[in-house]
């Protein structure tokens, strides 16, 4: 027959254990289970977001984060492209006439979102979050943080969803050295940093980094990064998307009474 003292003891014993578990399920530990959607990651811009590949080190990131059924990752990205590529909208007036204008404004738009639709039909989707990877194209754009600004409206109201996770990564520090577009690489790297800063649910990467490489014995800072540091990039990328959705994951746990 069991004590009264003995029986208090069991209880104390498994109400603790219950109490341990349930905090280190709770704690961020790079980990997150969630039964209430796939994350959604797209993974768009140009030429250094053609370069990334997601496989390396991105995709391995989050998988380990939410689990690899809990994931959809889409990529769609092309060299060479103005971000008035992917917006349906002019926001420069006057409208410019010389540097990287599409003859079709937002015409890479449609193909993107063809692809997420296509990813992510028929299932239930908790969050969606933009890496973008773009600007080198956009030095004389006088208003491209406006254009950020669309191209997350665009997002919200075709994919139905409240808010957008955003993770931008700034140009790199490639033609800093060089007096020709110097204006426009420090305005495109100052909009994007204080873009990232003063909007809810953003984040930016640096990549000043990724592109050394070393020619006769002298370090050059090149457009497009090595082979390390597009896996670095992928990392950097999905660290900043994890620790966006776990600041959203927070902040529901606050609100749940």
């Amino acid at each position: 027959m069991i004590s009264i003292k003995n029986l208090a003891a069991s209880l104390f014993l498994v109400i603790t254990v219950s109490i341990i578990h349930l905090l280190s399920s709770v704690a961020w530990a790079g980990e997150i289970t969630s039964t209430e959607g796939k994350h959604l990651f797209i993974l768009s811009g140009q030429s250094n977001m053609v370069g990334m590949k997601p496989e390396l080190s991105f995709t391995p990131t989050v998988s380990k984060a939410f689990g690899k059924d809990n994931v959809i990752i889409v990529k769609d990205a092309a060299s060479g492209q103005s971000i008035r590529s992917w917006c349906k909208s002019n926001h420069e007036f006057p409208p410019p006439t010389t540097g990287r204008v599409p003859k079709v404004r937002g015409e890479l738009y449609g193909r993107l979102t063809k692809k997420v639709t296509t990813a992510i039909e028929g299932q239930t989707i908790q969050t969606v979050t933009l890496v973008w990877m773009q600007g080198e194209s956009d030095l004389n754009n006088t208003a491209y943080d406006t254009y950020l600004k669309e191209l997350r409206t665009q997002l919200e109201s075709d994919l139905k969803i409240k808010e957008l996770h955003m993770v931008i990564g700034r140009i790199s520090d490639s033609g800093l050295d060089v007096q020709k577009r110097l204006e426009g690489r420090l305005n495109i790297r100052r909009i994007q940093k204080e873009f990232a800063e003063s909007q809810l649910k953003t984040e930016w990467v640096d990549t000043d980094d990724l592109n050394d490489r070393k020619v006769d014995g002298k370090v050059i800072h090149d457009l497009h990064y090595h082979p390390e540091g597009y896996r670095i990039l992928g990392e950097r990328f999905a660290k900043k998307s994890i620790d966006l959705i776990q600041q959203q994951s927070n902040q529901t746990l606050k609100k749940t009474p």
